[in-house]
């Protein structure tokens, strides 16, 4: 059985051939100090029922790969899943899924074991991190078992960090897009967030290595020293 297989309570309901799946799927990578661009990585959109991470579900999934310091276009995912009985709601008109289309959905197992072969041992980036990192866990948990040990980077924290001092309104996705002057096709549809969060992460990480952040372990050390210093400041 995989190192991630976390099952606790009921078993989800899974065929021979899905449980073979998720044990197959990869372990995460342990970050060492390979350069930047020599890192694939994964840049995930979420767009959910709500923001309760308690009690919300996961209703697509949108992601794009960066390699070899680019956006590689022909490693993308999309995926709608499907979610019985699910009812519009005032998030119905931010993410514009309708029902319909959920009820045509993948089976959320299927989605995910989908996603998971398409991270394989990937770190991943979001923006605004922590919610993508929550939903998600507790979706693999719920449908299939498993415990997600992927390390996250939070681009809404790296941009703040490397660009001191921007002058940004709204430190929202919109507020970075602008102050890089990145056009924004469509948002809040998972796929062309994770687009745009791409973009915006390839800016912000030839800024790192310009100031000699040059590895994802240095990054993140980086990171969490401005974390303590501003948890002291408070």
């Amino acid at each position: 059985m995989s190192t991630f297989t976390w099952l606790t309570g009921q078993k989800p309901a899974l065929t021979q051939a899905q449980l073979q799946r998720r044990d197959n799927l990869a372990t995460a990578t342990v970050l060492d100090n390979r350069m930047l661009q020599q890192q694939r990585l994964v840049v995930l959109d979420l767009e959910t029922s709500g923001l309760n991470m308690r009690r919300d579900l996961v209703l697509s999934i949108g992601a794009v790969v960066i390699e070899n310091a680019a956006i590689d276009l022909s490693q993308q995912f999309e995926c709608t899943l499907q979610r019985e009985g699910h009812q519009a709601s005032a998030s119905t008109l931010i993410h514009g899924i309708a029902p319909s289309e959920i009820a045509k959905g993948e089976a959320p197992a299927e989605a995910l074991l989908a996603f998971m072969e398409f991270v394989g041992d990937s770190p991943l980036l979001a923006f605004h991190a922590e919610f993508d990192q929550r939903m998600l866990a507790r979706a693999l948990k719920q449908s299939l078992g498993l415990r997600l040990q992927h390390t996250f980077v939070d681009v809404a924290e790296i941009a703040p960090l490397l660009c001191p001092k921007a002058t940004v309104s709204n430190a929202g996705l919109d507020g970075w897009t602008q102050h890089f002057g990145l056009q924004v096709q469509q948002r809040h549809h998972a796929s062309a967030d994770a687009l745009v969060t791409a973009e915006l992460a390839l800016i912000l990480l030839s800024k790192a290595r310009q100031q000699g952040l040059d590895s994802l372990p240095t990054l993140l050390h980086q990171l969490n020293s401005r974390r303590r210093q501003l948890a002291h400041s408070m």
